[in-house]
């Protein structure tokens, strides 16, 4: 298992804009990403404006097919101006 956690920090006021396209970007990841198999999408009420994600994949190769698919790119694309900060980390299953 691979898992990636992303952690955005959105410009004030965009939340109800980002979120449709968030949402969709998930959706459309567990649908046509057969490597793709949680898509968590987070938030703290009491935090606005920070938006958390949890993602596992098979491994690193389908994060990778996740990467250069054409819905991740327009989605990419389309929120680069509402995003302040972005941090993604990735994780490796460890086997004893």
């Amino acid at each position: 298992m691979y898992a990636v956690t992303v952690s955005f920090t959105l410009r004030p006021g965009r939340m109800a804009e980002f979120m449709p396209l968030m949402e969709q970007n998930a959706r459309t990841s567990l649908a046509e990403e057969p490597g793709c198999r949680r898509f968590d999408i987070c938030s703290d009420p009491g935090s606005p404006g920070i938006v958390f994600l949890y993602e596992l994949y098979d491994d690193r190769a389908a994060f990778e097919v996740h990467l250069q698919s054409a819905h991740f790119n327009d989605f990419d694309r389309a929120i680069s101006d509402m995003v302040a900060h972005k941090s993604v980390s990735c994780f490796s299953e460890v086997r004893s």
